[in-house]
């Protein structure tokens, strides 16, 4: 088994970062295009262990990463709380039934997470067989899953989820805790079935300001992430969180991941060089020429230094990525030696 992705979060000396990418496995790659097709919908591939598991597999095929990502959507845990989730094409997710109402919260079940949502467990079990390199798990965040459920899909302000927080803040901290205990469990379940690590995705939170930054996502984030506290490495994202890197820490994750616009080695100096980091190459880097990108993967693994880094983008890779890019990033960064 590849270990150097469990050293680096363990802040041991490693000869060069530990490389894999957030939506590793996707739209970029044509043979997901077509384990998709079979599937016959995104939610489909989701559900289907066995093409989920082979999805999962398709990036590791084509280059020499350190780890893994189990293939799977953050919106399960409302889906199986009982909301009508569908990806439409040009859209994304789709909630048809969003939560407006403070007394449309009462439609919300506790999901058992071995009955209503056995797929990624079992697509966990199926993994676990085959990899050679630790296997990651996931979920969305309490706030992001419940900006979400409110707006009913994406938004540019989330003006819906904001507006239900200021309005009902009561009801908005219920929802929250649901969120945060279905989460909790849901991690520790993936961690039970096989998985080395587990990172919470918090999308959306760098859209809030900072004083709703502390009330609405770190509390919710800290409790998901509770669980799985001595059982493995815990990581937090959310993008734009640059202004929030002074209180962050309060989630109490084991290590942090950056995107793009936080300066990896002002990040490693506030939080000092026991915090493991992640990150945090602008996705759009891996459309440059292989010089750039050499260029700024060298320039961001010498700034975050020898010790508790692992290389990866400051986001998922995008569908229309050159896989050339990302060939040139993973080589770059096997290619380093301290």
């Amino acid at each position: 088994m590849n270990d150097l992705l469990l050293k680096a979060l363990a802040g041991e000396p490693v000869e060069r970062p530990p490389v894999w990418f957030m939506r590793q496995a996707g739209r970029y790659l044509p043979e997901y295009h077509v384990t998709r097709a079979e599937a016959g919908s995104f939610l489909g591939l989701c559900r289907k262990p066995p093409l989920a598991a082979e999805v999962t597999l398709q990036p590791l095929r084509r280059f020499p990463l350190d780890a893994s990502i189990v293939f799977n959507d953050i919106l399960v845990p409302p889906a199986a709380m009982g909301m009508d989730l569908d990806f439409v094409q040009g859209k994304g997710p789709v909630f048809s039934d969003p939560l407006r109402e403070v007394a449309d919260l009462d439609r919300l079940k506790m999901p058992s997470i071995a009955e209503d949502m056995p797929e990624v467990l079992e697509t966990i079990r199926l993994l676990v067989a085959q990899l050679d390199v630790p296997l990651f798990g996931f979920c969305g965040a309490p706030f992001t899953l419940a900006a979400y459920m409110i707006e009913g899909s994406g938004s540019k302000d989330f003006r819906h989820a904001k507006a239900f927080a200021y309005k009902h803040p009561a009801a908005f901290a219920r929802l929250l805790d649901m969120l945060a205990e279905v989460t909790g469990q849901y991690l520790l379940a993936q961690v039970e079935a096989g998985c080395a690590a587990a990172q919470l995705f918090d999308t959306w939170a760098g859209d809030l300001s900072q004083d709703d930054f502390q009330r609405w996502a770190l509390p919710y984030a800290k409790k998901a992430l509770a669980p799985l506290a001595g059982k493995a490495p815990r990581l937090y994202f959310s993008r734009n969180m640059g202004p929030f890197m002074g209180v962050v820490q309060q989630v109490e994750a084991d290590a942090y991941a950056l995107d793009w616009r936080v300066d990896i080695a002002a990040a490693r100096k506030l939080f000092g060089p026991d915090v493991p980091v992640m990150g945090n190459l602008d996705p759009i880097a891996l459309f440059g020429p292989d010089e750039l990108i050499r260029e700024k993967v060298h320039s961001i693994i010498r700034a975050a230094g020898p010790r508790g880094h692992i290389f990866n983008l400051g986001h998922g890779v995008g569908p229309h990525t050159p896989i050339a890019g990302v060939k040139a990033m993973v080589e770059a960064v096997r290619d380093w030696r301290w």
